[in-house]
């Protein structure tokens, strides 16, 4: 996402510089350029309706711009849905995903008229149904099946497997028709599964949908009108320009060659593919120390901005917006929270660095600012929009004052 010219970066037309001279950092920033080109690959090559998993990046703006580009959202809350709903996602193509809905949340999706809601457990289907009864409505659910599929991904974000939380066992299929034959207000229409993040080996996606088309079938078989099937997402992305991205034409071949006059809407439910290599973290140099040999370089970003390093031992590339010294040194990059695994990267060689330069940590555009927190009273990132040559702040955090008013103090304190 990052271009050079005479040395300098730049997203799209934008120099990094100018973004951070006139805002604090740390700050993340996307390319709305980069976010409509991967939609547009994966919607022309696959040829299914994409949802758009809004866990990966909430930003209104995100949203919005997913919206624009004909994106519909997967949504996992039912903040995640009024999010959706705000930002302009037509409730009809929203579905409602999620291990844990409350009688509330399941009250507000109904009475927004979305699409789905995916059931996740068989006492589901009965709480769904109850609330579907006192609207005096009858709604369409999906069943999101677990089709026991390891993703051949790291455990933390392996969703298809039997034993992680997420959907119903295929084994307990005949529970699930006899949960659905008591419940005479939901309607079902739909099964899905999602069996995890960064999937690189096409023969797992073959096996998705091979598991998923019979599973359909004995769906039909039994009554029961299927008119959506939901392949999830978990379609791998780089973070190193060493690793290739997973090949949509495999992808397609097996899919095309699976789904062929197949009769209901196939569907993909991707959030990191779209968004993650469309955005980067910049961060700025506050200390330079060594300690046991180690050249640290202490940056305002941390675990508090981006938390996947230390949660997931995630990699992300880092690089200078000052490439002027000629010098190499080896560094750590680290946060200044109080916390040992508060490490953005280790042992990396960068230009000698001065106290004030700008650093960018790349492809940070999923799961880096949905997922920062205040921990040590730390405020949180602001967010930019670059398009073309102009770019937005795209969210304002609150101020330490505005977030320590938030909390209240008994007056027997007083």
């Amino acid at each position: 996402m990052i271009n050079y010219q005479n040395n300098k970066p730049f997203v799209e037309g934008v120099s990094i510089e100018d973004i951070a001279s006139s805002h604090t950092t740390p700050m993340y920033v996307y390319s709305q350029k980069k976010i409509e080109e991967k939609y547009n690959k994966l919607k022309n090559t696959l040829n299914a309706e994409i949802f758009y998993a809004v866990k990966a990046n909430s930003n209104q703006a995100i949203i919005k711009l997913m919206s624009t580009v004909g994106a519909g959202a997967d949504v996992v809350s039912v903040g995640e849905l009024e999010r959706a709903i705000t930002a302009g996602i037509n409730p009809n193509k929203i579905i409602f995903e999620g291990i844990g809905k409350s009688k509330d949340d399941i009250s507000f999706a109904i009475s927004n008229n979305i699409r789905l809601i995916n059931v996740e457990s068989i006492d589901e289907i009965q709480r769904i149904n109850n609330v579907a009864q006192e609207h005096n409505k009858c709604i369409d659910i999906g069943i999101r099946l677990n089709p026991n599929i390891d993703g051949q991904t790291i455990d933390k974000i392996s969703t298809g497997k039997k034993t992680d939380k997420f959907g119903i066992d295929t084994e307990k299929l005949q529970d699930i028709f006899q949960s659905l034959e008591n419940a005479k207000n939901i309607n079902l229409i739909g099964i899905s599964c999602h069996v995890g993040s960064q999937i690189f080996d096409i023969k797992v996606f073959s096996e998705i949908f091979m598991k998923m088309k019979k599973n359909a079938q004995l769906f039909l078989d039994k009554g029961y009108s299927i008119k959506h099937v939901d392949l999830g997402g978990g379609l791998g992305v780089t973070y190193q320009d060493k690793d290739n991205e997973v090949d949509l034409e495999l992808i397609k071949n097996e899919f095309n060659k699976c789904f062929e006059n197949a009769p209901y809407q196939l569907s993909f439910e991707p959030g990191r593919y779209l968004v993650a290599n469309a955005g980067i973290l910049i961060t700025s140099v506050m200390t330079i120390k060594n300690n046991g040999g180690i050249n640290f370089l202490i940056t305002d970003a941390g675990m508090h901005s981006l938390i996947r390093p230390a949660l997931y031992q995630a990699h992300h590339d880092i690089e200078v917006v000052d490439k002027s010294n000629s010098e190499l040194v080896t560094y750590s990059v680290a946060g200044p929270i109080c916390e040992s695994s508060d490490i953005l990267n280790k042992n990396i060689t960068l230009p000698k660095q001065k106290v004030g330069n700008l650093l960018i940590i790349k492809d940070t555009g999923a799961y880096g600012k949905v997922m920062a927190s205040n921990y040590n009273s730390r405020g949180l990132p602001i967010e930019i929009l670059v398009n073309n040559n102009v770019f937005q702040k795209i969210h304002q955090p609150l101020t330490s004052r505005e977030f320590i008013n938030q909390d209240i103090i008994p007056k027997w304190l007083d």
